[in-house]
């Protein structure tokens, strides 16, 4: 096994995108993997961080699709489990009356198995052990109990890697379950992702400065859509503005920018770079229909990482 820098822990989909219209009416759909975690994992390997994604998948076709596409991408998937009865998860993105609907049937699906003693799998432990960064999702912590359980375990064990966690708030996961599992997982993190808008929601506050001191994480990145990011730390406070963008599709965006941030940590790049490679990552997604793309040329990422303020403010991303 080769060392990785980063791991993602959690739920991989198979994602049916039908054409446009009603579900009702929809004949033939296009096939491609999505998960939080995933796509993370995809984003950081396709920015030259060596990177795992641990999790089970069914004993499928769905859960060999998925263990290929990953591969195909760079991503390391040595600490997969298989599971012989659970089911891979899916859902259909619905395109109709010019927006997107997801219906996810996830359920029972085999990463809602994973357990406190799954983090004790000699793959997934020696995994862990030489990882710099993992990373996982409140998507993760909602798909079952012993899921959250697992997270719990994974914060408050001693580490020597960063735990990176993404809100992702998803309240109809939420739905008879007391968030303060999730709180608490975020409270133990070292690097929180947010969004502005989700935590109004969840937190009662969308403002950074509020979000820092409820959270207390060493680090919070809170994003608001298409205008700015936003990252708190020991040094203070950094904003940079979003690009400008042609948007396709939103879906995967939040998870690109998550894995352009995360990769310019782990390259030890200064909180403006690390914001704006989310920024350059998030719009390579945002201009493509899938929810999840390549980033940009290694030029282009070089041109504007170390562009003025004004040249940054100028760029405008088209469509894939």
């Amino acid at each position: 096994m080769s060392e990785t820098a980063a791991i993602c822990i959690g739920e991989a989909m198979i994602m049916l995108a039908g054409g446009p219209g009603p579900l009702a009416d929809v004949e033939v759909f296009r096939r491609s993997v999505g998960g939080a975690e995933c796509n993370v994992a995809g984003g950081l390997a396709a920015l030259g961080v060596p990177t795992g994604w641990v999790s089970r998948l069914g004993d499928d076709g769905f859960g060999e699709h998925v263990l290929r596409d990953l591969t195909a991408r760079g991503v390391d998937v040595g600490g997969v489990e298989i599971d012989p009865v659970r089911p891979t998860a899916l859902y259909v993105k619905e395109s109709a009356d010019g927006r997107s609907r997801m219906h996810y049937y996830r359920t029972g699906s085999a990463a809602a198995a994973m357990d406190p003693a799954f983090l004790d799998r000699p793959a997934v432990k020696e995994r862990l052990r030489q990882a710099k960064l993992v990373h996982t999702t409140g998507i993760t912590a909602a798909i079952s109990t012993t899921s959250a359980d697992m997270l719990e375990r994974l914060a408050t064990e001693p580490r020597d890697f960063l735990l990176s966690v993404d809100l992702n708030w998803r309240p109809t996961l939420w739905r008879d379950k007391d968030p303060a599992q999730l709180w608490r997982l975020l409270k133990a993190a070292d690097i929180v992702l947010i969004g502005a808008d989700e935590a109004e929601v969840f937190a009662g506050t969308g403002d950074p400065d509020e979000l820092f001191e409820l959270i207390g994480a060493r680090t919070l990145v809170v994003k608001n859509d298409a205008h700015t990011a936003i990252v708190l730390d020991a040094d203070g406070r950094t904003e940079v503005p979003a690009l400008t963008v042609d948007v396709v599709e939103t879906v995967g965006a939040g998870d690109a920018f998550a894995a352009g941030y995360l990769a310019g940590t782990l390259q030890g790049l200064p909180a403006t770079q690390r914001l704006r490679l989310g920024h350059l990552t998030a719009a390579a997604v945002l201009t493509a229909p899938e929810d999840h793309a390549p980033p940009p040329s290694d030029d282009v990422r070089e041109r504007l990482l170390n562009a003025s303020d004004a040249e940054w403010a100028a760029e405008k991303i088209g469509a894939a």
